[in-house]
């Protein structure tokens, strides 16, 4: 398998909305709980600074993908934020890695300076240990800051990384 990071097109939109609505369905790691339609997709990933997609060149299929976007305005405009997705059948690839990798190289040539997560729910030990082996640095712990799907409350952990 030959996974490469790229911009996405439209013709990436329906894996790519399979791929985000599987996260938001699963109801553990996303803040939304609406899912994207075909319509609502276009719109929302075209309207981040930068979507990526990984892509298994052999196969044409999409495996994850990556939301970029500035997690503040005016004075903290400098400040992105981002959001990753696998597909459920590729997770354990190190696919997030090439992600956010690709998306912190983004977010340096589209001028900011530093990559912050806000709601890293901490039961999500594979992506916190992928950030935390990537540099980054753990903020704190947000008491209760995420409802699960089945209504109980999680901990949340924002990270950073300067750029």
């Amino acid at each position: 398998m030959k996974i490469t990071v790229r911009k996405y097109t439209a013709e990436d939109l329906p894996q790519m909305i399979e791929i985000w609505n599987e996260i938001v369905e699963e109801g553990i790691a996303f803040p939304q709980e609406e899912l994207l339609s075909a319509d609502s997709g276009e719109e929302f990933f075209a309207s981040q600074t930068f979507t990526g997609v990984a892509e298994d060149k052999d196969s044409g299929k999409i495996l994850g993908l990556y939301i970029l976007h500035p997690n503040n305005i005016g004075r903290c405009g400098h400040i992105c934020n981002a959001s990753y997705a696998v597909n459920s059948q590729y997770r354990g690839l190190h696919i997030g890695e090439k992600l956010v990798t690709d998306c912190m190289e983004k977010g340096k040539e589209n001028g900011f300076r530093i990559l912050q997560f806000n709601a890293v729910v901490a039961t999500n030990t594979h992506a916190r240990h992928l950030y935390e082996r990537l540099g980054f640095v753990q903020l704190g712990t947000i008491k209760g800051g995420f409802r699960m799907k089945d209504g109980h409350y999680e901990d949340i952990c924002p990270y950073y990384h300067e750029l």
